[in-house]
């Protein structure tokens, strides 16, 4: 049901994810996802779980769906992700497939009617600041973990307020 991807820019962690062909119409699921657009992740959870329309549960699940893509995407370039800095960065409802069905009408006639469906389409991201930050740990760390070496050459830049002398070799 969920169409799944995922994309980084700058630094920070997007994701997305799409479900197609739910048996609703889009203007009644607009009506819905106009409600989280920009919020935070977890308030958007909250808000579509006590919303009394059926449009709710659907869109629950999609946004589910993307912040499960965005811990995944985390996961696998290995930097940690805080669920709680996530939000609704982009979400909007497209209109599917019709299906078109008859009803049977007086006289032997017969009326036409149409089954609408919606493609449901929400994105979450990093907010920017939460971004920064978590490059700034990740850089913080890789120093930490460059050796004796990188902390003999800190420690001695520190005390004389000198920069290290630059290693002889080839050229």
């Amino acid at each position: 049901m969920a169409d799944v991807q995922t994309q980084a820019q700058a630094g920070t962690i997007e994701a997305h994810a799409m479900a197609r062909h739910v048996r609703m119409s889009p203007q009644k699921a607009r009506l819905v996802i106009d409600l989280i657009r920009g919020q935070k992740a977890q308030d958007a959870l909250q808000t579509l779980r006590y919303t009394p329309k059926r449009a709710g549960r659907h869109i629950e699940k999609v946004l589910r769906s993307a912040i499960a893509n965005a811990e995944r995407k985390a996961e696998d370039s290995g930097s940690p992700l805080d669920v709680d800095e996530l939000f609704v960065s982009t979400c909007f409802v497209n209109e599917g497939a019709r299906w078109k069905r008859i009803r049977p009408a007086p006289m032997g006639r017969a009326f036409r009617y149409q089954k609408r469906t919606a493609h449901i389409w929400v994105g979450v991201a990093e907010h920017h600041m939460a971004a920064a930050e978590r490059v700034a740990a990740n850089q913080a760390e890789a120093e930490a973990q460059k050796g004796a070496r990188g902390t003999i050459r800190r420690v001695r830049k520190a005390l004389t307020g000198k920069k290290p002398a630059p290693k002889k070799g080839k050229k």
